[in-house]
C-alpha cells in the first residue's frame, strides 16, 4: 500500500449518489443490509471513481482494467451516515473489497505514509518497514493479513510477473509508476535494476 489522496469529487455525485442516499437514510437511518443492497446509490460512482484514482486499486496499489468496485472505508454498518460521502469511497478490486468486508484493522489509504509498507524481492511478499515502532507495525501487518495481501496467491503472483516482466525490460519505468506504483516505489528504494532483478528472479 501506499498515501493515496483524496480527489475531488465529479460535478454530478451531489445529484447521482448524496441527494438520493440522504433522502433514503431520512426514513430509514439504520439500513440492514438488505436495505442498503437496494439503495446501492454509489455504484452510480464507480466509473468516475476509476477514473478520479486512475485505475489503481487503493489497498493493492494495482492497475485494474475493468470498474472494479466502491469499498466504503467506514462500514456501512456502523457509519451509516457515510454511505453516500465521496470521501468514504476507496477504489478497491471486487476480491480485496470482500477480504476487508467491514474489518476495523484495515489502515486507511488516505492516512498512511509510502515508506510503511515495504516488500521482499524476490518473495514478492509484503511487511511492515522494520524501522518503525512495535505498535504501527502491528498495525500493518493487521491490515496486510486482513486484506490477505500475501495469503492470496493471485496479489503475490502478479506482484512478482510485473517485476519479473520490468526486470526482462518488457515494461518501462514510467508504466510501473502508472499502473503500479507501489512496486515503482519499492524498485526506486531498493535500488533494483532491471539487471539486478534479472539475477534475484534468475531469469
Amino acid at each position: 500500500m501506499i498515501r493515496v489522496t483524496l480527489q475531488p469529487e465529479y460535478p454530478t455525485f451531489d445529484d447521482d449518489v448524496r441527494k438520493p442516499g440522504a433522502a433514503f437514510l431520512a426514513t430509514c437511518p439504520a439500513p440492514n443490509h438488505e436495505e442498503f443492497k437496494k439503495k446501492n446509490f454509489w455504484t452510480r460512482a464507480g466509473k468516475e471513481l476509476h477514473a478520479a484514482y486512475s485505475g489503481i486499486c487503493a489497498y493493492t496499489a494495482i492497475y485494474m482494467p475493468d470498474q472494479g468496485s466502491v469499498d466504503h472505508f467506514a462500514p456501512k454498518s456502523t457509519h451509516p451516515h457515510l454511505a453516500y460521502e465521496w470521501s468514504n469511497f476507496r477504489l478497491a478490486s471486487g476480491r480485496v473489497n470482500t477480504s476487508k468486508g467491514n474489518s476495523a484493522a484495515v489502515l486507511d489509504p488516505f492516512s498512511i505514509e509510502n515508506d510503511w509498507f515495504v516488500m521482499d524481492v524476490p518473495a514478492c511478499l509484503l511487511k511492515p518497514n522494520p524501522a518503525l515502532e512495535r505498535p504501527l507495525r502491528n498495525q500493518i501487518a493487521a491490515t496486510i493479513n486482513s486484506l490477505r495481501l500475501n495469503q492470496d496467491d493471485n496479489y503475490v503472483q502478479e506482484r512478482c510477473n510485473i517485476l519479473m516482466d520490468y526486470a526482462r525490460e518488457d515494461i518501462t519505468s514510467n508504466f510501473l509508476e502508472r499502473r503500479y506504483p507501489f512496486l515503482a516505489k519499492e524498485v526506486a528504494r531498493q535500488e533494483l535494476a532491471p539487471a539486478s532483478l534479472r539475477e534475484l528472479f534468475r531469469i
